[in-house]
């Protein structure tokens, strides 16, 4: 596996025989990787001849500062998923070099991104639609692997696809649960034992098919804090806290 950190490094390569007819997938990710991602990565490396991976805990879609700081940084084991897998290549690049700008121009989707949990998180969807545009501007995959877990994220980035004409397939991978249901994620990490034990509770109440009503009580008797529970489509969409970690979720009704 190639690591990657410059982005003049980076286009260089892109631009070398090694992509010449060459199918590119690419997974965007902010590394703390763990099955979910290990699950798109896999499904690129099956369906391209190259598998681009990046990993970078982009700051503009933090609206919390907290929040930031305490994201989980594993990049060592994170490199060793990614060899072991066998990706060709990982591309991890600073801040600056990623925003030259400094987040001066920012792409913005205007009625989907204020809903849910844009609505509980102003910027977010800037932060994540901008660092999303310059990464397929940067890689140039045929196709981009993206989480059901974060199905409104998912749907923005499809939009913004279509939206400007972008050449790219938004490929869609069902959540990666764990054992007992709940939805792998990075933020997992931050959770204490007991906190941990009771976030299986999340995923079993907002699947049980009870109104919304009820499942916003029954999540708060178990102790979750309800940021939101909503039913958009055939979607229940939910947001809660557990001390300081913020779970999201979704299931198909």
């Amino acid at each position: 596996m190639i690591i990657v950190e410059k982005i003049s490094e980076w286009k260089q390569i892109r631009e070398s025989r090694s992509f010449i007819n060459k199918s590119v997938g690419f997974v965007p990710t902010m590394g703390a990787l763990h099955d979910g991602h290990i699950a798109l990565i896999e499904r690129s490396l099956k369906e391209n001849d190259l598998t681009v991976v990046s990993i970078f805990v982009n700051p503009t879609q933090f609206n919390n500062k907290n929040d930031l700081r305490n994201y989980p940084i594993t990049l060592e084991n994170d490199i060793e998923i990614l060899t072991r897998l066998k990706v060709d290549y990982l591309f991890h690049p600073t801040y600056k070099e990623l925003y030259p700008d400094d987040y001066t121009y920012k792409v913005i989707e205007s009625k989907f991104s204020k809903i849910l949990c844009g609505k509980y998180r102003p910027g977010h969807f800037e932060g994540v639609l901008t660092v999303v545009m310059k990464l397929f501007n940067l890689v140039r995959p045929q196709r981009a692997y993206f989480g059901e877990k974060d199905f409104q994220q998912l749907q923005l980035i499809k939009g913004m696809v279509n939206s400007f004409f972008m050449n790219i397939k938004i490929v869609s991978v069902p959540t990666v649960r764990e054992k007992d249901g709940l939805a792998m994620s990075s933020r997992n990490l931050r959770l204490t034992k007991e906190e941990r034990l009771l976030a299986a509770e999340f995923p079993k109440i907002l699947s049980s098919g009870i109104p919304i009503r009820q499942i916003k009580n029954n999540l708060k008797r178990k102790g979750f804090k309800v940021e939101y529970v909503e039913k958009i489509g055939n979607r229940i969409f939910a947001a809660v806290y557990l001390g300081k970690v913020r779970l999201i979720d979704n299931v198909k009704i």
